[in-house]
Formats: C-alpha cells, sequence, structure tokens
C-alpha cells in the first residue's frame, strides 16, 4: 500500500500485546507509517481502549477513517477471560495488589453457573475507580492513586451473553458479549460478590468488535514486516 492509501483511511486489526497500552500501539503504528513514507503527519487512532493486561482485538483507523472510530466503539463486544474468586483488589484485575481474601470453599459448579444469569440482559454497573473515565476534568485512576475516593456513578449497559466455559477453582473461565462502556473487571468483581466469594479479573481478551474478529488481526511485528514487503 502507499501513502496515499494510509491517509485516504484504512481499517488495521491488531492483536494487542499484553501490557502494551492502547496509546501505545497507536503510536507505534503511527511512527512506523511515518517512517516508512516520510510523512509529517498521519491521523491514527483506536476503536475502544484495552487495558495494559488485556490482550486481543484493537481496530485501528487512518487518515480520513479515524471519523469511524466512533461508529466502531458503539458495535457490540466479545471477550474471553478468566476471574479469580477468593479474593478482591482495587482495581478489580491484576493490577492492584490483593487486599482482601475470602473463604470459597462453600462454592459449587451449580452456584457458579447460577450466579451469572443475573447479569444478563440491560442492568447498572459502576465502572472500577481505577479507570480512565473523568470527573470534574480528572481521570478517576488520579484520584484512586492518590487514595481519595470518588462517587463512580452507574451506567447501563447491556450484557447480551455470559457463558461459563470452564471451572478449576479458583478459576473460572468466561465469554462475555456485551455493548459499549461494559468494564468486564466491574462484572468479574460483581460477580465474585454474587457469589459471596470476592474475584478480581485475572486474565482477559478481546476476541470481537461488530463484525471484526481476533483471528483476522496481526501482531505489531507483523504489520512492521507488511509495512517491509
Amino acid at each position: 500500500m502507499t501513502a496515499e492509501d494510509f491517509l485516504n483511511g484504512q481499517v488495521i486489526l491488531i492483536d494487542k500485546p499484553l501490557e502494551w497500552t492502547s496509546f501505545q500501539v497507536v503510536n507505534k503504528l503511527r511512527w512506523l507509517l511515518k517512517k516508512k513514507f516520510g510523512l509529517k503527519k498521519i491521523k491514527v487512532g483506536h476503536a475502544g481502549t484495552l487495558d495494559p493486561l488485556a490482550t486481543g482485538l484493537l481496530i485501528i483507523c487512518t487518515g480520513k477513517f479515524t471519523k469511524k472510530i466512533e461508529e466502531y466503539q458503539g458495535q457490540e463486544k466479545e471477550y474471553v477471560g478468566t476471574v479469580t474468586l477468593g479474593a478482591t483488589t482495587p482495581s478489580y484485575d491484576m493490577e492492584t495488589e490483593i487486599d482482601r481474601e475470602y473463604d470459597i470453599s462453600h462454592i459449587n459448579h451449580l452456584m457458579i453457573h447460577d450466579a451469572r444469569v443475573q447479569f444478563i440482559g440491560e442492568i447498572q454497573q459502576r465502572p472500577p475507580v481505577f479507570s480512565a473515565l473523568k470527573k470534574d476534568g480528572k481521570r478517576l485512576y488520579d484520584y484512586a492513586r492518590q487514595g481519595k475516593e470518588v462517587d463512580v456513578p452507574l451506567r447501563t449497559i447491556t450484557i447480551s451473553e455470559f457463558e461459563i466455559t470452564g471451572i478449576a477453582k479458583p478459576l473460572v473461565d468466561f465469554r462475555v458479549v456485551c455493548s459499549k462502556g461494559t468494564y468486564i473487571r466491574s462484572l468479574a468483581h460483581d460477580y465474585g460478590k454474587a457469589l459471596g466469594a470476592g474475584g478480581y479479573l485475572s486474565m482477559l481478551r478481546r476476541t470481537r468488535i461488530g463484525e471484526f474478529k481476533v483471528e483476522n488481526a496481526m501482531d505489531i511485528e507483523a504489520f512492521e514486516a507488511s509495512l517491509a514487503s
């Protein structure tokens, strides 16, 4: 492809690596494109943030296609992941240390399957305080890291599918299909709470956004190699 192709607009499907921020992926691709074609400026953006501890599908738009980002962000998303029962963390995932532990000896497979039902459909969810959402012009995680309490309002989201795909206590594997704005970390936390045992997200992979699937995505090295060929 030529510089003009990328400036006119391309959709690039990237399989985001673990520990990279979505912003780092965007910066890397922008740098690669500028270097390859000698461009001073090119618009590059992503359609839906993935946390550093998550992997999977990231839709990258270039040039004029950055106008499509909002459209892609609004599409249904699918994730697979793992909840670790018996403990909670302030961030609802492995970014922060365990702050409380729970006994899970009473939890059986039937309870694990039954607890998911209450989360299917249109529900109210509270985003994690360790998130990039803004309150009074400041990121929530900035308040959290300073130890300040902040009221995070509930939001309405839709979970159309919530399937338990594997159980090896304390680990529970799942697949979720959900609307824009859903925090899987919050779902993991609330799910653990529903079981009376606490829980946090210990693995997450985004497998689909609308019709775009992660099996059609490439890693960053493969994209770099495609530019060189």
